[in-house]
């Protein structure tokens, strides 16, 4: 796809629709393919209700999902372990930061109970970031995926992992339990790194992937990205090639919305239209991933149970082709 000379890394991104305050200093609303149809059935109560009584945080939750009633509504969650508070404060997310306290170590049992409860074929479990811990919370996810299979073996489980402060001691446990699915998203292109990310590190996220697939060949990676952060077009592309040579099989790219209107949180720089995500889309399938899921509301966990149906699909479709899986 042809890239405007006014959108090549470095200048400032011509395409979508600019975020820009009016003379009043008020910004303009969200365009119409950002708004959500509000659903709250009675599956979103039940999940909802359940979640509470079992003490149970979700990142739909904390951080503001604009898909939560159609997930909720399909019974499906992203479960948000090891507390609620966060040792990282990123600029895009709504998670509270802090000093966590303590660690919950009966929370993988309530968490596949959970599970059985819901009947769930696939579930997520992703968390907030532990550095205050050794393992960086490795072995809460481990236990997770391993208490989930005792209960509901037919349930597919993805990892979706901060960083596990950067140590391959502390990949290498929950790697040893197999998750379906392993991800670890990259959030944005190198040059808004440290500024969205202060304390993350992007080569490092990069060898956390390579390194899973090192471990693990045959279990599939993801990792995600946000845009309208202020991002070029070809700037998104040279984070898929970084992300195709670590190895990683699934991407999901979606727009980013501010979560609050509070300093800490950058507002966006403009919105992507759909038919941007349309050729981000083609431009990911062109570099080899197996499924790429893009859109202005994709979040990470977006339509899960789909991209590991997805992916299997593509390897047998590769395999039948004489392909390089």
């Amino acid at each position: 796809m042809a890239i405007p000379e006014n959108d090549r890394a470095g200048s400032a991104p011509a395409r979508g629709l600019p975020v820009l305050p009016g003379p009043d200093g008020t910004v303009p609303a969200r365009p119409e393919w950002l708004k959500v149809k509000l659903t709250t059935g009675p599956n979103y109560r039940d999940v909802k209700n359940l979640l509470r009584a079992e003490r149970l945080h979700t990142v739909c939750e904390e951080a503001r999902c604009p898909n939560i009633f159609e997930c909720f509504e399909h019974r499906t969650a992203t479960f948000m372990i090891l507390g609620n508070v966060c040792t990282w404060a990123c600029r895009y997310c709504a998670v509270e930061s802090g000093r966590p306290a303590g660690l919950d170590l009966e929370e993988p049992v309530r968490l596949a109970e959970t599970v059985e409860r819901l009947g769930l074929q696939h579930v997520v479990i992703t968390s907030v970031t532990r550095d205050d811990l050794p393992d960086g919370g490795a072995g809460i996810f481990a236990a997770c995926i391993e208490q989930i299979r005792k209960r509901r073996p037919q349930c597919t489980v993805e990892v979706l992992i901060p960083d596990l402060r950067r140590r391959r001691e502390n990949l290498a446990i929950v790697m040893e339990k197999r998750p379906d699915i392993l991800n670890h998203n990259i959030e944005t292109v190198p040059r808004l790194f440290k500024a969205m990310r202060p304390k993350g590190d992007y080569e490092g996220s990069l060898r956390l992937l390579a390194q899973a697939k090192e471990m693990a060949p045959d279990v599939p990676t993801k990792s995600g990205l946000m845009v309208g952060l202020g991002e070029t077009f070809e700037e998104v592309l040279a984070t898929m090639d970084d992300l195709r040579a670590a190895g990683v099989d699934i991407l999901t790219v979606g727009q980013y919305l501010r979560p609050t209107s509070q300093a800490r949180h950058v507002p966006a720089f403009r919105y992507w239209r759909p038919e941007e995500f349309r050729a981000l889309k083609e431009e990911g399938l062109k570099r080899g991933f197996t499924h790429v899921e893009a859109g202005p509301l994709v979040r990470s966990s977006y339509h899960a149970w789909q991209q590991v149906q997805d992916h299997a699909a593509a390897l047998r479709a590769r395999e039948q082709a004489g392909m390089a899986p």
